[in-house]
């Protein structure tokens, strides 16, 4: 229903739940946040929020986030049987977005359990789930390169790569070309170092 808000930053609570205000068309939206994600801006300033509805029996609210790969990541979150809207901004606020792909992909339930109200139950449980949606159930065909693939870079890097990027919604020629800018331009070791460059990529161009 709704992508983004843009409009000015009108104020926020940092007390309990973190919230913001953002005022559009003469309308003020209260948007419940991490602490990230207030610290990405300045009150009065002008900001671009992306968003996401979470429509109950008794109630709506509204979720910003300054990233757009941390609110596809928070929508894939929700789909976690037992993890909520309070559970998943948590989780964002301890990690970042790739951070925590990384976390699932890895299996790192430990890390994830560091996570203020995250058991290593619940942490586990995100991971199993998680890790399926995010790789096992995509489409795996090879991305077409503009330039010799680094020798460190193994092929199932960018499968994997691929696979996460398709979970959040991105197009196949969206993932070339960030793949192809993150190799060209930066220094990738690792299979994170690709997603991490890839989902910045993304995030400033699209």
């Amino acid at each position: 229903m709704y992508d983004y808000i843009k409009g000015t930053y009108i104020s926020k609570n940092e007390s309990g739940s973190a919230t913001m205000t953002v005022e559009c068309g003469g309308i003020g939206y209260l948007l419940n946040v991490t602490g990230r994600t207030l610290s990405a801006f300045n009150l009065k300033d002008e900001v671009k929020v992306y968003v996401t509805l979470i429509h109950k029996e008794d109630s709506m609210s509204l979720c910003g986030f300054a990233a757009k790969e941390d609110r596809d990541i928070f929508n894939i979150l929700q789909s976690v049987s037992g993890v909520g809207m309070k559970s998943s901004l948590v989780l964002l606020n301890e990690f970042t977005g790739c951070e925590l792909i990384n976390a699932v992909i890895n299996e790192d339930y430990s890390l994830m359990s560091r996570a203020k109200g995250i058991g290593p139950k619940l942490a586990k449980k995100i991971i199993i789930e998680l890790k399926d949606k995010l790789i096992n159930l995509q489409n795996k065909a090879p991305i077409i390169l503009e330039a010799q693939r680094p020798a460190n870079i193994e092929e199932s890097f960018l499968q994997e790569t691929q696979a996460v990027l398709l979970s959040l919604g991105y197009t196949q020629d969206e993932i070339k070309k960030s793949v192809n800018h993150s190799l060209k331009n930066h220094e990738c070791k690792t299979a994170e170092d690709v997603l991490k460059f890839s989902l910045q990529y993304l995030s400033s161009n699209y």
